[in-house]
């Protein structure tokens, strides 16, 4: 059996003769020209070096299908992935008590089945608190980790090719928990949000918690304004107000390293208003800060890498030694592109959170609005809008290279992944074009920009 793993987590073991199924399947829907070329079966036993190349024709079978616009955001594909990870779990069909939290620590409990899907979960609890259909799209299911002061910190996105219970109790930890948050960036939105109670609610429960844990900068006087409103129960004010404050809307990361200005250096970097903002500190204690323009990203990558384990116990690598690297080719100037990483063990949800704003940009860019960006229910089948085409999240099958450096790059986890040829940059080390994100956003870039 391979291990697929999605988002850098194990998500379900499959055969051989599973994959090849689904790839029977997918041809005869889709044609054979539109699905890449299967690995082919071997009569005889096969050698080590054998299964190792067959690990990684799958795994590029794989990463090809899920990023096919068509086949990676198909029924069939998916529901194949969430079938395998319940059966890899070995989580029967039943109903259950799921817990989801809001932002203000209130839990809402619904009722659902363990095999429903991501987006099945998110109805259900849009139902029990009664927020309309229309605003569903807002709003999303996070998977996060408590920790030991009350706060969050963010995982990923569920996706649609996962199911929800079994995602959250597979991981045998109750620190990990799955909570509503809006999806969206730009806080024009908010207007469309508040002009239900249940949305205005939602909205006014994750900017109170923003504030608490200090994700929104407050001086003492716009405290002092934004504790009245609370007292005279002023939401939408309270709301208005935090909007002009620094930080609204962003999401806050974990402290971890970067290599931007120099080498080493303690950042903790929020994503939001189409930005990475950097909080960093440099060896000699003193602190800068700074933004990455999500525009100004020419394409992205992220990778982790394993330190090779040459002891003599032969024990395999521990957990906390497996390194995620978000790394990105900046404009720096007009005519001067530099790479800048971040290693940090939420690297995935970073590159997923630019991947959401570049869709976000294109979809205003086309004159598009925010609820036709969301994915519907169209007879019983799911229909995705075409700026959501491009955003997948493909799979990975596990395997160490003992060829490789010390360091050896398992692969590139390409999250969220439209994908397009991009030349291949001197600076870019040894992952090939293929290995990149490549931002459609960037390529409206003019001097004024600059």
């Amino acid at each position: 059996a391979y291990n697929i793993h999605v988002n850098g987590v194990l998500h379900c073991r499959v055969r051989y003769s599973q994959l090849l199924g689904l790839h029977e399947q997918l041809r005869k829907e889709y044609g054979a020209n539109v699905v890449p070329a299967f690995p082919p079966k071997k009569i005889f036993t096969l050698t080590p070096a054998e299964v190792e190349q067959r690990r990684e024709q799958l795994e590029k079978y794989m990463q090809a299908v899920r990023q096919d616009p068509t086949l990676g955001g198909s029924e069939t594909f998916n529901s194949f992935l969430r079938k395998a990870q319940q059966e890899t779990q070995q989580i029967p069909t039943e109903e259950v008590v799921l817990e989801v939290l809001l932002s203000n620590g209130q839990k809402v409990k619904v009722t659902i089945l363990t095999s429903d899907q991501t987006e099945d979960v998110l109805e259900a609890v849009a139902s029990k608190l009664d927020l309309p259909d229309d605003l569903i799209g807002y709003f999303s299911l996070f998977l996060v980790r408590e920790t030991k002061d009350g706060a969050f910190s963010f995982v990923r996105k569920l996706q649609e090719f996962e199911l929800p219970y079994v995602s959250v109790t597979s991981l045998h930890n109750p620190e990990f928990r799955i909570i509503l948050r809006k999806s969206y960036w730009d806080s024009a939105y908010d207007d469309d949000v508040m002009e239900h109670r249940v949305g205005l609610n939602l909205l006014y429960a994750q900017t109170v918690s923003d504030i608490e844990h200090g994700w929104i900068l407050v001086n003492k006087e716009q405290h002092r304004q934004l504790k009245s409103l609370q007292e005279k129960v002023s939401k939408k004010e309270f709301i208005r107000l935090a909007q002009t404050l620094k930080y609204y809307g962003y999401l806050k990361f974990d402290p971890c390293v970067t290599d931007f200005p120099e080498k080493d250096c303690h950042v903790v970097v929020s994503a939001g208003n189409n930005e990475l903002n950097f909080q960093v500190r440099l060896p000699n204690e003193q602190i800068k800060e700074g933004s990455f323009k999500v525009t100004r990203m020419r394409c992205w990558r992220v990778t982790s890498s394993v330190p090779m384990n040459n002891g003599p116990s032969g024990s395999s690598p521990g957990k906390s030694e497996v390194k995620l690297e978000l790394a990105f080719e900046y404009l720096m100037s007009k005519d001067r592109l530099q790479w800048v990483t971040i290693t940090s063990p939420q690297a995935i949800m970073l590159s997923i959170c630019l991947q959401s704003m570049v869709d976000e940009l294109m979809v205003k860019k086309s004159g598009g609005s925010i609820r036709k960006m969301f994915r519907r229910r169209m007879n019983g089948a799911l229909r995705r809008s075409d700026s959501q085409q491009a955003v997948k999240s493909p799979p990975l099958l596990d395997s160490p290279d003992a060829s490789r450096e010390p360091m050896a790059k398992l692969s590139s986890k390409l999250t969220s992944v439209s994908l397009r040829g991009i030349s291949h940059s001197s600076s870019a080390n040894d992952v090939g074009s293929n290995d990149f994100h490549g931002n459609y956003a960037f390529e409206g870039i003019g001097d004024e920009d600059l």
